[in-house]
């Protein structure tokens, strides 16, 4: 009885790290693809069509890995949408002016 609670606990915190890992995956897609082609290179960085391409095997790796969040193409793809978020976004967000396609609101 203890051991099926446990294990249900268990499966239950599984599935969020896998949709927190996805959500995240998610939203740097989607924020790559708001980003303007020209930025990316403009801020020293890859193009963003390699972006997008790393992104996207990165969500679609998320989404096959949702209910196993811990194995290890899903930990590439969390670090590599973690390196998009954490250092392409800024210095792209920087060059383009704003937070969105057409600047700040």
């Amino acid at each position: 009885m203890v051991t099926a609670s446990i294990s249900t606990v268990q499966g239950i915190l599984m599935l969020i790290l896998g949709l927190i890992a996805l959500g995240m995956q998610v939203f740097a897609l989607v924020d790559a693809i708001r980003r303007r082609q020209d930025a990316f290179p403009a801020a020293g960085k890859q193009t963003k069509t390699i972006w997008l391409a790393i992104l996207g095997v990165a969500t679609a790796i998320g989404f096959i890995s949702l209910f196993a969040p811990l194995n290890l193409f899903n930990l590439i793809a969390v670090v590599a949408a973690g390196v998009y978020l954490a250092d392409v976004r800024p210095a792209v967000r920087d060059i383009s002016g704003g937070s969105g396609p057409y600047g700040r609101w």
